[in-house]
């Protein structure tokens, strides 16, 4: 006799996604769906024995920049060995469609500069086999990966693709444009968009440090854009942004959102940080939020589940003396070579006494920001108490901060990571990252997987959300049942994937399997994968005993099984009827 079900998770402890109590429970899986939940009777053709572990939905990732990856690699590493199960792509305006030949060129460059993607793996890699954003959704709905994957239309190739050359110099769209660009908005989320981004900060810079097209565009034509949602009648918008007219009284930036999120009737979501030259930022538009969705106006702030982690070492993207001008004789040296020259008495105090030069002031501020980073150890310590500083070392042995930093990276095997969080560690406290994490108007995300190559690797953030928040954090924990929706159901609903993110019959059968006590991360480490041999940061955990998406068990103990049966998913998805 034939099991009547294709899969059976049995005796966990399932934590079902809406917030409730754990309870111990089997799971039933059929045709890639949860067909049931409870004592289960009847047999599974594959059975998982879930005894003292825990039985999620899959996590859903709704700020990745998987854009290039989904076109060359079947796996969306490293998200998908942290239990990640979906990903939405496209944000912060950037991607690779729509886009004519001519324009490949202009795209690679904002990427390049934009989400940290070297020339080379772009050239390499993409396939470009498209040209309108309908061909992009095509081409990648050809795709068999180990995750789900959804897109957005990003406004940066939406502008170039209209406008040509003006658009590049981010010269006003005219009516003209501004049609154009609002019907292939509303072409996008009908042919499967999940919505549209944009980028309004100054961070956002092309690889020979230009402004990205979108940055200055005009109130007028994001509203005309917006209106192409509307027209739609469904789709999301994202975008990020530095609020830089921001005081305690409120923000005239934030108040242009407002009237996007009127004039579309969609919602909108953005990038919500704890900086710490922005002090109190993040106060005014929590208020500001809260607001909006009191009178109506559905807006979200994304926000990390840790401190953002600017990485810098001597074979990572950058570190505070890789834009100095003495360095360029060395970078492209073996490490081994490299430590040798850079240990050399001369070359030390040069690179010492040099001012660097960098074509993005905001990032250059960053990378030499020495005295509030600390060496990321393995396991690494996301939240380090001051002591650890790389300032408070110094003073200790007498030697300023910069100093002490190239003795670290050089010393060694030189493979030490300096650690910098760039945002939602102020003071070294993570007080205010609880707030924004435990607002109900905000929505965990950031994950940027797929980009940052070599200097974020924040995709392992939910199995950090898993044992810091609600594991080994020093003082209030986060409850598990929370801390569950937050990563599961709460980003799909967001995005309007309502067919996910719950355990509960007639739901997407994507699920994870988790020894809670074991999970943790190791350190990232630079590999040499992508194609070109581009170098990228991998990060792995321990813990997922098992993750399953569609029904289909893609990987055990933290090793692929080589099944694929994630696609594009085209379009919002309501939820079991």
């Amino acid at each position: 006799m034939a099991a009547p079900f294709d899969l059976v998770v049995r005796g966990g402890t399932v934590i079902d996604g809406t917030g409730g109590e754990p309870r111990e429970a089997d799971v039933a899986v059929k045709d890639g769906r949860i067909a049931a939940v409870g004592k289960i009777a009847g047999a599974g053709r594959e059975e998982i024995d879930a005894r003292g572990l825990a039985v999620t939905p899959g996590f859903v990732d709704i700020h990745t920049h998987y854009d290039g990856q989904a076109t060359w690699d079947d796996r969306f590493t490293p998200s998908s060995g942290h239990g990640v199960t979906t990903v939405l792509m496209g944000n912060c305006g950037v991607g690779f469609a729509p886009c004519r030949p001519q324009d490949r060129d202009t795209l690679i460059k904002v990427m390049e500069g934009v989400e940290d993607i070297p020339e080379i793996v772009m050239r390499e890699g993409v396939p470009w086999n498209w040209q309108s954003f309908p061909d992009y959704l095509d081409a990648l709905a050809a795709r068999r990966c180990d995750i789900d994957f959804a897109t957005q239309v990003p406004h940066a190739p939406l502008r170039v693709f209209v406008m040509g050359q003006r658009g590049v110099d981010r010269e006003p769209a005219t009516a003209e444009d501004m049609a154009a660009m609002s019907a292939l908005v509303e072409e996008g989320v009908n042919a499967g968009a999940l919505g549209f981004s944009t980028s309004r900060s100054l961070f956002h810079r092309t690889s020979e440090g230009a402004l990205t097209p979108t940055i200055t565009a005009a109130e007028e034509e994001l509203t005309a854009i917006a209106r192409g949602l509307g027209r739609a009648g469904k789709g999301v918008i994202q975008l990020l942004d530095d609020f830089a007219d921001t005081t305690t009284e409120g923000s005239t930036e934030f108040a242009m959102l407002r009237r996007l999120v009127e004039a579309s009737g969609r919602p909108l979501s953005f990038t919500l940080l704890d900086i710490s030259i922005y002090p109190n930022r993040w106060q005014t538009l929590l208020r500001e939020i809260d607001r909006a969705n009191r009178d109506g106006l559905v807006i979200r702030g994304q926000v990390a589940a840790r401190p953002v982690a600017l990485l810098y070492g001597l074979e990572l993207s950058f570190h505070p003396f890789s834009t100095c001008p003495s360095y360029r004789a060395v970078e492209g040296l073996p490490l081994a070579g490299k430590l040798a020259r850079l240990r050399e008495s001369p070359m030390k105090a040069r690179l010492l006494a040099e001012e660097p030069v960098y074509r993005n002031p905001q990032m250059l501020a960053f990378m030499r920001s020495v005295a509030n980073m600390f060496v990321l150890g393995d396991p690494p310590n996301y939240t380090p108490p001051a002591a650890e500083r790389l300032d408070a070392r110094a003073a200790a042995l007498g030697i300023p901060p910069l100093e002490f930093a190239y003795d670290l990276l050089v010393g060694g095997d030189g493979r030490t990571i300096l650690f910098h969080p760039g945002a939602n560690y102020t003071d070294c406290s993570d007080a205010n990252m609880a707030a924004m994490l435990r607002d109900p108007n905000t929505v965990i995300a950031l994950g940027d997987g797929g980009a940052h190559y070599g200097l974020i690797c924040d995709a392992s953030y939910t199995t950090h959300a898993l044992t810091y928040w609600m594991r080994d954090r020093k003082g209030e924990r986060l409850p598990l049942g929370w801390t569950v929706q937050q990563l599961t159901d709460t980003p799909a609903r967001a995005v309007g994937l309502g067919d996910r993110g719950r355990l509960s019959p007639g739901y997407k059968a994507d699920l994870n399997v988790i020894d809670l006590d074991r999970l943790g991360v190791s350190a990232p480490h630079p590999v040499h994968n992508l194609p070109g041999g581009g170098r990228r940061l991998e990060q792995k955990a321990e813990g997922y005993r098992a993750t399953i998406v569609g029904g289909q068990v893609t990987y055990r103990d933290g090793a692929f099984t080589g099944a694929l049966p994630g696609r594009l998913v085209r379009g919002a998805r309501n939820g079991p009827s």
